[in-house]
């Protein structure tokens, strides 16, 4: 039954960074850098880092192909493949390190670098995008990475709580 609760924090999430984050942002960050929100992205990290690698597959593969559909058209799959992987490998590095609240931060950044980075090399690859590199580094994915570091921070506490129960709900309903 806790489940209902991240599918629900999910949908509300992506709800926000597609409409009310827009007006939000303040219109000097926007001028030179472009700051994309990416909080589904970061739930699906933590909840790699919490619960596993299975589940976070699967709720960055289903949220991000909501996102292909619903706001980056250009191309399907591309954000259900990277927020897919990303996920699958913060699950992988849960059981590597102990963690932190520095470590899980530092996942959750290396983890919006690598989703970026990967939604980049596919644009790139299929011409949808013609900017080089560093000026996608230096514009768009380092402020984007350091303001959903920020979020991160923001919510980790309340989020932690919710995973460390739905955790423990899901291994009690296995031992069983």
């Amino acid at each position: 039954m806790r489940r209902h609760y991240i599918w629900m924090l999910l949908f509300v999430l992506l709800l926000l960074q597609g409409t009310v984050m827009v007006w939000l942002m303040p219109a000097s960050w926007q001028s030179v850098t472009f700051v994309v929100p990416h909080f589904t992205l970061t739930v699906v990290i933590f909840v790699g880092l919490y619960i596993g690698r299975h589940p976070a597959l699967i709720y960055g593969i289903i949220f991000g192909l909501l996102q292909d559909f619903l706001f980056y058209g250009t191309m399907l799959g591309v954000y259900s493949f990277g927020m897919g992987l990303t996920g699958y490998l913060a699950g992988l590095l849960q059981r590597r390190v102990p963690g932190s609240l520095m470590y899980r931060l530092i996942s959750v950044g290396l983890g919006q670098f690598l989703f970026n980075v990967i939604n980049y090399g596919l644009n790139r690859l299929f011409n949808v995008t013609k900017a080089p590199f560093e000026h996608m580094l230096t514009s768009q994915m380092l402020p984007s990475l350091l303001f959903n570091v920020a979020f991160a921070l923001l919510i980790y506490v309340p989020l932690r709580r919710l995973l460390e129960k739905v955790g423990e709900g899901g291994k009690s309903e296995q031992d069983e």
